[in-house]
C-alpha cells in the first residue's frame, strides 16, 4: 500500500512563507517524478511544481515560478515545496503526487490547507 504523508500547510499573511514536506512509502519506486498540486474552492486542481526523481529536473506553474521551490530527499523519499512571496491566489488544498513515468500510475496525498491572507 503505497502512502503519500504531507505536512507543512498552515494559515500565513501575504508576503509569508511555507514550506510543505511529503513523504511516500510503502513500496520501492523506479522511473517515477513527484510533485505537486492544488484545488481553490470552486476551482479545479492544478499542477504546481514537479521534480523528476532521477535527474532531479524540475517544473512549475508560471504562477508560481520564482517563487516557490520544489527539491527532494532521496534517502527520506520526501518531497518539499518552499513557497515565499505568498499571496492570497495562493490560498488552496495543495495535494502531493507521485506519477510513474512508464505506466502512469498516479498516487494522491491526503491534502494540507494552506491560506494566505491579506
Amino acid at each position: 500500500q503505497v502512502q503519500l504523508v504531507e505536512s507543512g500547510g498552515g494559515l500565513v499573511q501575504a508576503g509569508g512563507s511555507l514550506r510543505l514536506s511529503c513523504a511516500a512509502s510503502g513500496r520501492t519506486f523506479s522511473n517515477y517524478a513527484m510533485g505537486w498540486f492544488r484545488q481553490a474552492p470552486g476551482k479545479e486542481r492544478e499542477f504546481v511544481a514537479g521534480i523528476n526523481w532521477s535527474g532531479g529536473s524540475t517544473y512549475y506553474a508560471d504562477s508560481v515560478k520564482g517563487r516557490f521551490t520544489i527539491s527532494r530527499d532521496s534517502a527520506k523519499n520526501t518531497v518539499y515545496l518552499q513557497m515565499n512571496s505568498l499571496k492570497p491566489e495562493d490560498t488552496a488544498v495543495y495535494y502531493c503526487n507521485l506519477h510513474g513515468l512508464i505506466g502512469g500510475y498516479d498516487y494522491w496525498g491526503q491534502g494540507t490547507q494552506v491560506t494566505v491572507s491579506s
